[in-house]
């Protein structure tokens, strides 16, 4: 079996390719007078894809996670959504914040159904739409419950439900994963694998673990250290139909870890 399929960033990620949810051309971040984030990057997003940034501590990811949800102006250079410009956020993208970004005066339900409230969808439309998702991320039977009573997995579900409930297009992903237990990030990402079959939407992680984005791939982009290019884009050749215990066992995917972790390993302080 091969263990990854290599790509050269030049011709794996071409603008006019027609089924890209999301294009960056030349993007370039530089920060103050001289501090270079990202130097300029091409890539391009599928639908029903997960794509994972990876790399060393201060290479850019959140920054071109960020410029890509609109939260961030890139200095030159441009992101397109379904082909249109992106001038900030928009309902296209939706963000799952690495700290949960919940409200502790809301309950589980208003919560997960806040996105929808701020368009204005009517409260039975909300909330029907809420109660699905919060029943897709295993929360069903919590809905009445606040924050505070609910573990950190537990309050990290709410947040992607919440991000599931605007049916955007695009799923942007900061570390959703790092403020949890060893157990519970395991078990979201069996579920994120089930999300992304189900969901198919185009998903964008942002991880400092290399066998997360190894399990959850469908292409795995590499960034250089500051300032942050793009290095390498592997697509992991693994099956994900089998029992996600045996993925873990998978020569392809022992294989593949290594294969990263050599390459980044001299980054490492």
């Amino acid at each position: 079996m091969t263990m990854a399929k290599p790509l050269v960033a030049e011709t794996a990620v071409r603008a006019e390719d027609s089924d890209a949810v999301i294009t960056v051309r030349g993007l370039h971040k530089v920060y103050g007078n001289s501090t270079v984030a990202l130097d300029n990057i091409d890539l391009s997003f599928m639908r029903g894809h997960l794509t994972s940034l990876l790399g060393p501590s201060g290479c850019g990811k959140t920054t071109l996670l960020k410029i890509i949800a609109g939260l961030l102006k890139p200095t030159s250079g441009e992101v397109l959504v379904n082909g249109k410009p992106v001038r900030g956020p928009g309902p296209e993208r939706a963000f799952v914040f690495q700290d949960f970004a919940l409200m502790p005066w809301a309950t589980v339900l208003r919560n997960a159904a806040f996105g929808l409230e701020v368009r204005g969808a009517p409260k039975a439309e909300r909330e029907d739409r809420a109660r699905h998702y919060i029943n897709e991320v295993g929360l069903a039977g919590f809905e009445d419950k606040y924050p505070h009573e609910l573990s950190g997995g537990m309050r990290q579900r709410v947040g992607l439900a919440r991000a599931l409930a605007v049916d955007a297009d695009v799923l942007l992903m900061d570390e959703p994963f790092s403020a949890v237990d060893e157990q519970t990030r395991r078990k979201f990402q069996e579920d994120l694998i089930r999300l992304r079959e189900v969901e198919n939407k185009t998903f964008i992680l942002v991880t400092h673990s290399i066998e997360e984005a190894v399990y959850l791939s469908d292409r795995i982009v590499l960034l250089s250290p500051r300032p942050g290019r793009v290095a390498d884009i592997m697509e992991p050749d693994i099956d994900r139909n089998v029992d996600p215990d045996l993925i873990r066992r998978e020569p392809a995917y022992l294989d593949l870890i290594d294969d990263i972790w050599r390459g980044l390993r001299h980054y490492v302080e």
